[in-house]
């Protein structure tokens, strides 16, 4: 089993009701609200260290987790900042993952130049004069792998950590039954 990084996630949720962006940016610290600029309030905060944007239709996106527990803390969090200045909002909003990113280490280097080919031109990208990485997409799970030399990868588009365990065991294991890695 290779060692996965979970290195951020980005979900979704519902406050169930319109905002008032300016109030809470009176209100809060550690945020930013520039509607000439972007159309939500960027809430920042330290522990778990992630950042939220609140939307005046309720929405709501959480960037920057590590794991499922650090968005939820976070979400759960915000909607307690909110009922504390009278915003009334549920306590634990229900969180939808849109993307996970997380790195990992095959542990051997690869000559890209050989995986594009053996892989097939048609499930792979690899232009190495404008990016370094190959891209392979994947159909099941549905993600992109981003391999580079080094045998270090980059995925992203799961939903559920489980895809990126079977996703990067899913490359690993193509890559050695093609003799591309030991």
């Amino acid at each position: 089993m290779t060692v996965i990084d979970i290195q951020n996630i980005v979900a979704s949720s519902s406050l169930c009701r319109e905002l008032d962006l300016n109030l809470i940016q009176k209100e809060f610290q550690n945020v930013k609200y520039d509607p000439k600029q972007f159309p939500g309030l960027i809430y920042r905060i330290k522990e778990p260290k992630t950042a939220i944007l609140l939307f005046k239709s309720g929405k709501i996106v959480c960037t920057g987790g590590k794991c499922i527990g650090d968005v939820e803390t976070a979400v759960a969090k915000v909607a307690s900042d909110l009922n504390g200045i009278g915003i009334e909002v549920p306590a634990k909003p229900k969180v939808e993952v849109q993307n996970m990113v997380a790195s990992s280490d095959l542990g051997h280097d690869l000559n890209l130049n050989t995986v594009a080919i053996t892989l097939g031109l048609e499930r792979v990208e690899y232009e190495p004069e404008q990016f370094p990485g190959l891209v392979f997409r994947l159909d099941d799970p549905k993600v992109v792998i981003l391999l580079f030399g080094s045998g270090k990868l980059v995925c992203a588009g799961a939903k559920v950590e489980e895809d990126v365990e079977r996703a990067v065991d899913n490359v690993a294991a193509e890559l050695r039954d093609e003799g591309l890695i030991p």
